[in-house]
């Protein structure tokens, strides 16, 4: 006979559906349970079965050759209404199964031993269940191990669930937390609009501020992407960080990039970025001025010394006839002020050298990260393979 709906099974199917486990491809490890089930008890068949609105499906089976089978011959849609463990010695000599067509046919389903597959809401999801085509009884150490097989394979759709909803409530927090980043910087931007024209220093101090706020959005969405929420995708950061900082310059203004794939430490990465936040600041500052078009371009190499950042603009430089390029030759309107302390501090921190350099083809900044420090250990690694 067909079994009659679980008590609460609105509730219970709405709890099958929070696992996202139906319809899913065939899984090893679960492929090796019903396998082991099946040797230790010594039956042919055995199978994760769960039990949806319709139908009972297997999200592993062995000796069965089908993922689903319809309820009307479900024996586990009756299991699910009783006690933790279930079990059937002979199913033509129980009315829940005597006239189940498994059973009656020739060389049927003859023995039924089963253990419900419960969450912490005590709702049974459907069961780990074992079936021979002759009558018989499971030892006491059957049970104990099919018992011991079931609690875990209820674990181990805990386990995935819960790993899911970390990633939801991963996703949900990266969101918000992009989001307030990017509502502060705008914020600051507000701010510095109202500034008077007597107080740039103000002024100053917000815009470093503003590049501070969204170079962090960008590391903190690359830390989200990464593995391990130490080491970034250098390029997936620079690449974030460009796009927020296309947002702030004018649209005469053109940024390129182009990186080779390297990975460093969250650390590393965030004074890379404020180093290159402020180069790009300094040359629509001062490189484009008067309504100017210009080109930013931001690269990164690597090679046995480590990873090189350069950027470089063709914005005012050094004029012509003034002393070539090198470090002490910056013009006072492009290397002085706020900007290049914090760039000399933020390279002092992670131990890379620094070099900057102006002639009549625009503003450049060589930024080196020796691969024998702690923070590119990662590039070292990469560099080698």
């Amino acid at each position: 006979m067909k079994a009659q709906p679980h008590p609460s099974q609105k509730l219970r199917l709405a709890t099958l559906r929070q696992y996202e486990i139906l319809d899913t491809p065939r899984e090893k490890d679960f492929d090796e349970i019903v396998q082991l089930a099946s040797e230790i008890c010594e039956t042919p068949i055995s199978v994760i079965n769960l039990i949806d609105e319709h139908r009972q499906w297997f999200k592993a089976e062995t000796g069965l050759g089908t993922r689903e089978t319809p309820l009307a011959t479900s024996i586990c849609s009756h299991v699910i209404l009783e006690s933790d463990y279930v079990e059937i010695p002979d199913t033509l000599s129980d009315p829940r199964t005597a006239d189940n067509e498994l059973c009656q046919a020739q060389d049927g389903l003859r023995f039924y031993a089963g253990y419900l597959l419960k969450p912490e809401n005590g709702l049974p999801l459907g069961t780990l269940c074992v079936l021979d085509t002759k009558p018989r009884q499971l030892t006491d150490f059957q049970k104990r191990s099919l018992a011991v097989l079931a609690r875990r394979v209820m674990r181990e759709l805990d386990l995935r669930r819960a790993l899911r909803d970390q990633a939801v409530l991963r996703n949900e927090m990266d969101h918000r937390v992009k989001n307030s980043l990017q509502t502060v910087a705008s914020f600051v931007r507000v701010y510095h609009g109202q500034l008077k024209k007597g107080e740039m220093e103000a002024s100053t101090v917000l815009d470093a501020v503003a590049r501070r706020i969204e170079a962090m959005s960008a590391l903190h969405a690359a830390l989200h992407r990464s593995s391990d929420g130490r080491q970034v995708e250098l390029g997936g950061y620079i690449e974030e960080l460009v796009d927020y900082l296309r947002d702030s310059v004018p649209e005469r203004v053109t940024i390129d990039v182009e990186i080779v794939p390297v990975s460093i430490l969250s650390s590393t990465a965030g004074s890379i970025g404020m180093i290159i936040s402020e180069f790009v600041a300094n040359s629509v500052k001062h490189g484009f001025p008067d309504g100017r078009k210009g080109l930013v371009e931001v690269s990164v190499t690597t090679d046995a010394d480590g990873v090189h950042i350069h950027c470089r603009d063709n914005g005012i430089g050094a004029k012509s006839g003034e002393p070539g390029p090198a470090a002490e030759c910056e013009r006072p309107s492009r290397g002085s002020g706020l900007g290049t302390r914090l760039v000399a501090s933020a390279a002092s921190q992670i131990g890379a050298t620094l070099k900057r350099s102006s002639d009549e083809n625009g503003y450049k900044l060589q930024l080196t990260v020796p691969t024998e420090l702690d923070d590119t250990k990662s590039v070292a690694r990469q560099l080698a393979d």
